[in-house]
Order: structure tokens, then sequence, then C-alpha cells
């Protein structure tokens, strides 16, 4: 059997572990930029008045009319409540897999089927106990089925968030309740196209002829149906795969114009990438930068650009990246335009025990691994960023993310650490 354990409405719930004083209130996470609500936990979801997806400027009196407390995204504290979330995970069983932020497959084969009820309270009580979050648990023979489960669980108040399909009866009523739509893996147009050939249930789905699926849904649809019929077609991933390609493009949070503030978030960016590259033991063999204006405005000049750089030897070094892409952003720039966004996308990765060396190639001394490896090691210990190059600068309020109303870090910096009672 397999577990799918999903965090509740995760982003707010880490807000209100760190502030008791919302519980049971709205409570809303804002995108980059604190551009627009990207996340709310069930009670900011009942106010059917406030729309997800609109700009906060547009609808902050109505979020104040309704005292929903609204928060800037905090990645940082939401990335390390994921890894506790994991890791508590990892008691129940060694085979996890990490599908996402707020959701992971739990191989539960090891356990006695009579079990899995009371193994399920007790996931979700551990999980609740040693990070505060509050999860759903699904469990069901296959991997669609027990995402399903999960929705169902958290979809009707007298599951308690939990639900097993240990039985035929089970998958049955489970398919029966939830729409084709509801599927992990079928996407709206594949929904409609099932919908105009009246089949709308998820039962309705499983009940078709495997060779209809194959037809119309390649051998993508049919292992998903398999799957809901109770037929193991999906394996944990336990090791994920190296990414082929790693990037950012965040937006500044003001419209820039002078070169030496963007070359600072280029080079800011450069360092931020690169250090995922090393996670994964990578090297690009290019790297492509790319600047834009407001594509939005309608009172700014437009212009749009970007580069792509290859390098003489696939590399990690930050240095050296950084060297690269500044080159190519002084191609790129262009004076006259006031520039929202700037991008970097490392491609044509490799395995770094993989790299072919360039015999006429001689690194410079700060592309050394020694200096790199120095330089992670410090700022793991204290902090991101703390060594950094000299083009990352030192005016990040100038042009970094709009973050007013983010939360203190309160599991990854020491200065920010959550303080209980008062100093009299």
């Amino acid at each position: 059997m397999i577990a799918l354990v999903d965090c509740n409405s995760f982003y707010a719930s880490c807000e209100q572990v760190f502030r008791p004083d919302l519980k049971n209130k709205p409570v809303v996470v804002l995108s980059n930029n604190d551009g627009c609500i990207i996340a709310a936990n069930k009670e900011a979801k009942a106010l059917t008045e406030i729309p997800m997806f609109q700009p906060i400027f547009k609808i902050r009196k109505l979020l104040d009319a309704h005292e929903v407390t609204y928060f800037s995204s905090n990645y940082t504290l939401y990335s390390d409540m994921s890894k506790r979330v994991m890791q508590t995970l990892q008691q129940f069983s060694p085979l996890v897999e990490e599908y996402s932020i707020d959701e992971s497959f739990v191989d539960l084969s090891h356990y006695d089927p009579a079990e899995l009820t009371a193994l399920a309270q007790r996931m979700k009580d551990t999980i609740v106990k040693n990070t505060g979050i509050p999860v759903g648990v699904g469990i069901a023979k296959t991997k669609s089925l027990s995402k399903l489960a999960n929705k169902y669980a958290k979809k009707v108040a007298s599951n308690n968030n939990i639900y097993i399909v240990d039985s035929e009866e089970k998958r049955k009523f489970l398919l029966h309740n939830l729409l084709v739509k509801d599927i992990w893996g079928i996407g709206k147009k594949h929904a409609i196209r099932l919908q105009n050939n009246h089949i709308r249930t998820a039962l309705d789905f499983a009940n078709m002829p495997v060779a209809w699926v194959r037809k119309e849904m390649t051998v993508i649809g049919e292992r998903l149906w398999r799957e809901l019929n109770n037929i193991p077609c999906l394996e944990l991933v336990l090791q994920p795969n190296a990414k082929k390609g790693i990037g950012t493009a965040k937006s500044f949070g003001y419209k820039l114009t002078d070169y030496t503030l963007i070359e600072e978030a280029c080079s800011y960016y450069v360092a931020e990438v690169a250090d995922l590259l090393r996670q994964q033991q990578s090297a690009a063999a290019q790297i492509e930068v790319s600047l834009q204006t407001n594509q939005h405005s309608a009172v700014d000049k437009q212009y749009r650009n970007k580069i792509v750089i290859t390098l003489d030897t696939p590399t990690d070094s930050t240095a050296k990246l950084t060297k690269e892409a500044l080159k190519g952003l002084r191609q790129i720039f262009r004076q006259g335009y006031r520039y929202k966004k700037v991008g970097i996308n490392l491609t044509q990765l490799v395995q770094k025990n993989e790299v072919q060396t360039n015999l006429f190639h001689t690194p410079h001394k700060s592309e050394s691994e020694a200096i790199t490896n120095v330089m992670d090691n410090l700022n793991n210990k204290y902090g991101k960023n703390k060594i950094k190059l000299a083009t990352v600068g030192n005016r990040d309020k100038e042009w970094a993310l709009i973050k007013e109303h983010r939360s203190p870090r309160y599991t990854t910096q020491w200065n920010e650490l959550l303080t209980i009672g008062r100093t009299l």
C-alpha cells in the first residue's frame, strides 16, 4: 500500500505555526513582489467574495474589511518546514518520494493492512507534534488511487483527513464520488473530451474499455486507467533525476534604468543557480541571460532580449559563470528603458565527474574548486550569501523583490528566532 501525505494549505499553515493568534482566522500568502494571492487557508477560501490571483492593491481594502492576514512569500521558511515534514515521514518508512514541497508518497507495504487506519492517524499526529503542520492522508494500492483518496479525505469533514482504499467497494465508492477532472494526470483538455463522451466521474473513466483509453489517450492514459483499477504502474521515485536545466527569472522590486544595479541583481541570481548546480553535482556548458521591461505596462517603452553563451569547458564555478553572464548582459543591455526582470538559465548540464577538460584553458584562481568549497561551507554555516562576489554588491534593497509583509525566517536564521515572552 502507498500513502499520499499532503500538507493542508501549506504556505498559510507554515505562517500559522508561529502565529497561534491566527488559529481559525483567514490567512493568505502573496506572490513575488507582493503581487497577488497565491495561497490561502480554508478560512480565507470560505470568503468567496475575495478573488484569488487578483493584484493585492485592488483587493487590499476587501482583505482588511474581512480581517484577513496576508504575508509576503517566505520560501526559506516553507522549504525548511517541508524538510521537517519529510524527515518525520521517514520515521514510518525508509521509502519516501518527495513529490513536491508539500506532498509525499510513502511506501507502507511492510505494514499489516489491519494497522493502516491507526497508522494514518499516528502519522498525522506525529507531523503535527513535530512541525505544527496539519496533513491529509490517502492510502491505496497505487499512487493514482492514493492521490484521489487524499483528495476525498479532505473533501468530506467526517473523514477526519484520512481515507483508505482497502476494499473493492471503497475503491468504487471513491471513484464514483470524484469527477474525472479530479484525476491526477488528466488535464483540462482531456477532461473536456471525456465529458463530451459522457465520462463524468472517475469511475466512468475506470470502467471504459482499455483499448479505447489507449487509442484516445496513448499509453500514458492507459497507465492511469490501470492505476485506477488497482494495477500498479507508477513506481516511487526515491532519487529524483538530475535537472537538465536550472534557472531563475525574477522581477525587480522597482523598475531599473541603472545598469550597475541590474548587474548586481544578475550576479546574485547567478550565485543562486550555481549553488543549485553544485548541489546536484553538475556543471553547465551554456548560460542564457535574458533582460526585459514590463510587458504589461502601457506607458513604458518595450524591450526584451536574451543571449546564450557557450563555455569552453563546463563549469560549476560561481565566479566563472558570473563573469560570462555579465559579458552577455553588457551585450543585450540598452540605455533608455526601465527594466523589470533579469533571468539566468544554465543549460547543457553534465555530471561534474564527466566533464571533458580543455588543454588550452587555464582556470583563474577565483574559479578554483577549493575557493568555491570554502564559500559554500561558510554560507551554509552562517547564512545565504554571507560570502559573495564583489559584483553582487550591497544595494539589494534597491532592486530586490518587495516583501513588505514577510514573516521572520524562524527556523534558519539565528537573529530571526521566535521570541517567547518579553524582557522586563
